[in-house]
């Protein structure tokens, strides 16, 4: 089994390295399936609204939910996010099969259990190598989950397609 996780520390750089990975690996004609954030500005406050795409061309989704200026709350739709999740599911079943799992986040829906969690579980028991971001709250329970197996990877794209690249060869 082949996992691997990238944490940047700087605030959306994660998603930008997963989505340029995605369109390095299409370029390069390998089969991805999962989600990459894209995150939209908003001109009135700090944060953004969040958006995944499913790969490898399929829809936009919006997984943020406006809960009000003043709201501290997570902002996460689940929702939504099972909705992706059951599109990138789908995906797994297609042939021919995917041959990586980008996944943008293992946050905190991941961290209890739900969301994208059984995605990276049936990724691995078909011997689909995954990335996924990570972020500092959730690492440790990304590391309870991946039962030790999980590796860091480069955090530059030309380093994480040689990383994919080198799965795919061992396959």
């Amino acid at each position: 089994m082949q996992l691997a996780y990238v944490r940047d520390p700087e605030r959306g750089a994660t998603d930008k390295l997963l989505s340029a990975l995605a369109d390095r690996l299409q370029e390069l004609g390998i089969r991805t399936a999962g989600i990459v954030q894209i995150n939209e500005e908003i001109c009135d406050t700090e944060l953004c609204d969040m958006d995944v795409k499913v790969l490898p061309d399929g829809a936009h989704i919006r997984i943020s939910q406006s809960l009000g200026h003043e709201s501290r709350g997570c902002r996460l739709d689940p929702e939504a996010l099972e909705r992706a999740v059951a599109l990138v599911q789908e995906s797994l079943k297609q042939e021919p099969a995917p041959q990586i799992l980008l996944v943008n986040k293992f946050g905190k829906h991941e961290a209890n259990g739900r969301g994208m969690r059984v995605v990276f579980a049936e990724a691995l028991e078909r011997g689909i190598p995954v990335v996924s971001g990570v972020n500092k709250m959730n690492v440790d329970a990304f590391h309870d989950f991946s039962g030790g197996i999980a590796e860091a990877a480069p955090l530059d794209v030309d380093g994480l397609v040689n990383w994919v690249q080198n799965c795919l060869q061992d396959a």
